[in-house]
C-alpha cells in the first residue's frame, strides 16, 4: 500500500482512502485480505488505534468485513460502493467549484466543454 501522509486531513481518513485506492486500482480485489492493522502500523509508524479507526470506517461503509481470527477482507461490491461515493464527491465538490469559477469568468457551457475536451 502506497501512502504519503500529509497534514491536510486526519490520518485515519488518509488510511481509509489509501485502502480504497488499492481496491479501485484492483491491487486488492474483492474477497481478498488487506494488510493487518499491525503490519500497517509498523510500515507507516502509526499508532495501531489510528489504523483501526480508518479500517472501521470502511467496515461501516460495507467496504471491508472482518473474519474473526483471520483479518479484514474486501466486501463483494466494494469497488462499486467506492466509485459511487467518489463520483458523488467529485460532482458535489469539484464540479460545483468548477461551474462557480466558470460563471465568474464568463465561460459558457460550450466553451467549458471545449476546454475540458482539450485537456483530456
Amino acid at each position: 500500500m502506497k501512502l504519503i501522509l500529509n497534514d491536510s486531513e486526519p490520518i485515519f481518513l488518509q488510511i481509509a482512502k489509501a485502502i480504497e485506492d488499492e481496491i479501485i486500482c484492483d491491487e486488492i480485489k474483492e474477497n481478498e485480505q488487506i494488510p493487518s492493522t499491525t503490519e500497517l502500523s509498523k510500515l507507516y509508524k502509526i499508532n495501531p488505534a489510528t489504523i483501526l479507526k480508518g479500517v472501521n470506517l470502511l467496515v461501516e461503509q460495507n467496504i471491508l468485513y472482518k473474519r474473526r481470527g483471520i483479518g479484514m477482507f474486501v466486501c463483494e461490491g466494494a469497488k462499486k460502493i467506492i466509485r459511487n461515493s467518489r463520483k458523488d464527491n467529485f460532482k458535489n465538490i469539484y464540479i460545483k467549484e468548477l461551474l462557480k469559477e466558470a460563471k465568474k469568468l464568463g465561460i459558457d457551457k460550450n466553451e467549458l466543454i471545449e476546454i475540458i475536451s482539450k485537456s483530456m
